[in-house]
């Protein structure tokens, strides 16, 4: 089958790599010249273990082409997925513009009947927009089917994630558009969720919701079990073992960032606004969220009264591990705020560096972890590298001015940590 993919970001990259490693004939499309140039190198603009082997593998097969130009891309293929970013605007709403643009050009090089599905995440009645433009600005005698097919990859597993997914929602009104796109995930083997335009879209925005909701919930349970005395980890542990909840996303740390659970939390919020419908869950776990991330610089407040002058250690940018992505990262608001009380931040990140120098200002970078902890008065642990699990506490504990660790990600056992002199402090312990 040949297919298209418009945008590659994360969704886009990973997925046409993955159906042409799976023998599709696929093109990508991109808009920025340097990138498109790069990509047809095999240099790609973002971090995800694997991938990099698997886009030059299908180059060099002749399987996935990287272009600018719509034709012949668009009138080649059996399918086109729209998968550009929809960013949160400062209201909380999905920028649709980029999806809105891409689905004119898309329409105007039809030649032939051809299935258009939407990857981009987008509030719901979005697609029903999308179907319309395609149809005032395509050639009269071609035909196609519209679908919406969400995305649920994880950055850092995009590619299992591709691979071996929980599900795939397909969503449409066309059988002949269905069983196209039953065909070409058939190598994949997932469960199928057959539905139609709206529900496709509503089902990504209510899952990731709904996790930023259970990490809410863990670090609003971890603040109330250290104010309490009691393990908040046992107190997770506890509840995650009921197989009615399950123990995944329930670890406590600094909040849930990214490019996906800040923007979709914002836009549910502000779809449910538009149906005038008060959201308060979700509301209340955007708070939790923001509470967290705080939480950690207050720790740190509480240790070193005086922050003014004082050198803190940040291990980890990006906002989680295996990727360099800095959107919403925790860090950001961490950095940010200590440098507000005069701090100087020294950090390290395996992957993050280059892209957290587009986002914070006045950070000293290491080359390892050592150099950002050498004569610091504090150590924060803002991501959960497995670098810095494995790392020598007792080099660290030499190398500060003081041994002082805020574990955000509850990485270290307190015990030992204690035991090398250090003064410990996680979250919910």
């Amino acid at each position: 089958m040949t297919i298209t993919f418009v945008g590659h970001g994360y969704v886009g990259l990973v997925s046409a790599s993955i159906f042409a490693d799976l023998g599709n004939k696929v093109w990508v499309i991109g808009h920025t010249l340097n990138k498109i140039k790069n990509l047809k190198k095999g240099i790609i603009p973002i971090y995800e273990p694997g991938l990099e082997e698997i886009v030059k593998r299908n180059i060099n097969a002749g399987r996935l082409i990287f272009t600018m130009e719509y034709s012949p891309a668009i009138s080649e293929s059996d399918i086109v997925f729209i998968a550009v970013g929809t960013p949160s605007t400062q209201t909380g709403d999905a920028d649709l513009r980029a999806v809105l643009n891409v689905a004119g050009k898309i329409g105007k090089n039809l030649t032939k009947y051809t299935v258009v599905a939407t990857k981009s995440t987008v509030p719901a009645g979005t697609n029903r927009k999308i179907r319309k433009i395609i149809e005032e600005v395509k050639p009269k005698n071609v035909e196609f089917d519209y679908a919406s097919v969400p995305e649920f990859l994880r950055e850092g597993q995009a590619i299992s994630d591709t691979l071996a997914p929980d599900r795939i929602v397909i969503g449409t009104e066309s059988k002949k558009a269905q069983d196209k796109l039953i065909e070409l995930h058939k190598p994949i083997g997932a469960p199928l969720v057959l539905t139609n335009f709206d529900t496709a879209e509503l089902i990504k925005y209510a899952a990731n919701s709904f996790l930023a909701i259970k990490i809410s919930y863990a670090n609003a349970i971890a603040k109330l079990s250290e104010l309490s005395g009691a393990d908040g980890l046992k107190v997770l542990e506890g509840i995650g073992k009921d197989s009615r909840i399950g123990d995944k996303f329930l670890s406590p740390g600094p909040g849930y960032g990214g490019s996906c659970f800040p923007k979709d939390v914002k836009a549910l919020i502000s779809i449910a606004k538009d149906l005038d419908y008060d959201f308060g869950l979700l509301t209340e776990a955007e708070h939790v969220n923001s509470q967290a991330k705080r939480d950690i610089v207050r720790k740190v407040r509480k240790v070193l009264p005086e922050l003014k002058g004082k050198i803190i250690a940040v291990l980890g940018l990006a906002f989680k591990p295996e990727t360099d992505d800095m959107r919403d990262a925790p860090s950001i608001d961490i950095i940010e705020l200590l440098q507000k009380d005069g701090v100087r931040v020294k950090a390290y990140d395996p992957q993050a560096q280059e892209t957290s120098r587009k986002v914070l200002s006045d950070i000293e970078y290491s080359k390892d972890p050592y150099g950002a902890v050498k004569d610091a008065d504090a150590l924060i642990v803002a991501t959960e590298w497995n670098e810095f699990k494995e790392i020598d506490l007792e080099k660290v504990k030499r190398l500060m001015k003081s041994p002082i660790i805020i574990d955000a990600r509850n990485i270290y056992d307190p015990e030992k940590a204690k035991s090398l002199g250090f003064k410990y402090i996680g979250v919910g312990r």
